[in-house]
């Protein structure tokens, strides 16, 4: 476990399994699991060597041959990006037009433009919509809450395909609805 989430488990008003997350005694010990450690034998997946789980763990960290095993691991999961991310627009995160704090999903930043410039009538570009391949970064709306609160209750990326052409989008939608009928 990480050490935040193993303090999580140990607080001391609810100290918790890390993963059954049943109540943990005080002072008792999984004396069972501590037995099973102790006499289940393995191997090392770098060198080979035969030992009980107990020391595996001290093993490990002086086996340099178990330190290559774990990078090539590593190195088969890590890919190289497919594609120039710098060439994608960012459709996750936004900054708030107002007061330009960043880092927002599209709900909070709905939340926040709603809790703290609900009142400002500046009119600003919609960050969510300028990153849309129909957005048009220069736009300012006349109304950017009311924009929000109707043309953001929901996440893009749920409905749309970046990819389609806005034309072929719409043929795709009359079509459904003349089926649907």
């Amino acid at each position: 476990f990480c050490t935040p989430c193993l303090q999580e488990c140990l607080k001391p008003k609810k100290p918790v399994c890390g993963v059954c997350r049943s109540t943990l005694t005080a002072g008792s010990r999984a004396l069972d699991l501590e037995k099973q450690l102790e006499t289940t034998e393995t191997a090392c997946n770098g060198c080979h060597k035969k030992m009980f789980l107990s020391k595996m763990r001290s093993h490990a960290a002086s086996c340099s041959k178990y330190q290559n095993y774990i990078m090539e691991g590593v190195k088969a999961v890590t890919k190289e990006p497919l594609h120039n991310t710098r060439n994608f627009p960012n459709r996750f995160t936004f900054p708030c037009p107002y007061c330009n704090e960043k880092n927002f999903d599209q709900e909070g930043l709905v939340e926040h433009c709603k809790t703290l410039h609900s009142m400002d009538a500046k009119q600003v570009v919609c960050p969510i919509c300028a990153s849309m391949p129909w957005g048009d970064p220069n736009y300012r709306s006349a109304n950017f809450m009311e924009h929000l609160q109707r043309r953001h209750r929901f996440s893009y990326d749920t409905f749309v395909d970046y990819d389609a052409d806005e034309d072929d989008m719409m043929a795709q939608v009359l079509m459904r609805s003349l089926r649907d009928k």
